[in-house]
């Protein structure tokens, strides 16, 4: 039997990572967007020049530009003049200093460079060394546990890349697209952490019952609250990209339990282990005793998720707080913002999702890990 489940197992793993090579390779169906005769890559800024830069407070305008030499690509070695437009927005500008490295797109023809165009400081190499050290800590932490759960973080990004993202560019319903990814999500993820077994099975059905939950409040409330999809970052760039028919609101709602789900799955395996590992050591276990065990553990983590999901929203929008301070606003108006109205849905449905995961699972778990009680008594909880 042990044997069986090893193979499942493996299989199981197999099948994610052909999955995840399958995701790798597929198109997205947006590749044909990208400019022709351009090519983006890394150089090094030799020299600056702001006279064409214009200060007013804490804004500027205009361009710098600066002499750049490009260090990869078919270019390699290649010197000229980049242009760094600034768009008079503190959070999307950028300005260089002698030394830096920066990502630019280089237009060409078949006489050669025609303009570049400098986009951001180059920060891939880091981005590369930080992926790869918080992937081997999780590996030499975990073993083979952390492997798996590298593959899960990768496949996940893949999902969200090459499906989600894809899709409701194309129009499709965002609640059922995030719906169905979502679930797809909690199990590969539970399977893969946790192996195939009914530990992770009654984790992935409380994990799926609350996100149904948080997906059924999202568009009831949602909807009552009346707070517009464009709430959310660079919506209006995706509106004036030529994507206007989109439904930004249903995006909206598909984000509160697209982010609730991490918090879920975690809560949903937190008690499900618990019990399982109770009934494990403890073989005469009933079964009211292992759902009102379920129930304790739920009721000990709940308060902290919770307060993990109100950081966790609000810490994007500690800024806005801070102004709101400063001008003396009421709170009576800022409760009433459509900005702050957003994340209180996000926080308040996110979190009654938890409140029910804790004693569904606990009930399954109860159910599928102890033998059938003979007492009819009611279960005190």
């Amino acid at each position: 039997m042990a044997r069986k489940l090893l193979n499942s197992d493996l299989v199981f793993l197999i099948l994610i990572l052909i999955g995840s090579i399958i995701l790798v390779i597929i198109p997205t169906g947006f590749e044909g967007v990208e400019y022709p005769n351009s090519t983006r890559e890394k150089v090094a800024v030799l020299e600056v020049d702001n006279s064409l830069v214009h200060e007013v407070g804490l804004i500027k305008h205009g361009e710098q530009v600066c002499q750049v030499k490009v260090l990869s690509g078919k270019f390699k070695g290649y010197e000229a003049e980049a242009v760094n437009h600034l768009m008079g927005k503190l959070e999307m500008d950028k300005i260089f200093n002698v030394g830096d490295r920066a990502l630019v797109v280089i237009d060409y023809d078949q006489t050669g460079v025609k303009f570049i165009n400098i986009i951001d400081h180059y920060r891939l190499n880091l981005e590369i060394i930080l992926f790869v050290a918080f992937f081997l800590v999780l590996i030499i932490y975990a073993g083979w546990s952390g492997a798996k759960a590298v593959l899960s973080f990768v496949f996940t990004i893949l999902m969200l890349w090459k499906v989600l993202i894809p899709l409701f560019l194309k129009g499709y319903n965002p609640i059922i697209i995030s719906m169905l990814v979502v679930s797809i999500l909690t199990i590969t993820t539970i399977l893969l952490v946790s192996n195939i077994n009914r530990k992770s099975w009654v984790a992935i059905a409380g994990s799926l019952s609350g996100s149904f939950l948080t997906c059924v409040l999202a568009l009831v409330f949602g909807k009552s609250f009346k707070v517009h999809g464009a709430v959310l970052h660079f919506s209006e760039s995706l509106l004036y990209s030529g994507y206007a028919h989109l439904s930004l609101t249903d995006i909206f709602i598909a984000g509160i339990f697209i982010a609730s789900a991490g918090a879920l799955m975690d809560l949903a395996m937190d008690i499900s282990a618990a019990v399982y590992e109770l009934a494990e050591k403890n073989p005469s276990l009933s079964r009211k005793e292992a759902i009102k065990s379920g129930f304790t553990i739920g009721r000990a983590v709940i308060g902290t998720m919770t307060t993990t999901l109100l950081l966790a929203y609000s810490g994007g929008y500690i800024a806005l707080f801070m102004v709101f301070m400063a001008q003396g606003t009421p709170i009576e108006n800022i409760l009433n913002l459509k900005y702050v109205s957003g994340e209180i849905l996000h926080t308040i449905v996110g979190s009654f999702g938890m409140i029910m995961v804790a004693p569904l699972t606990a009930v399954l778990a109860g159910i599928f890990f102890t033998k059938k009680e003979k007492s009819n008594s009611p279960i005190n909880i």
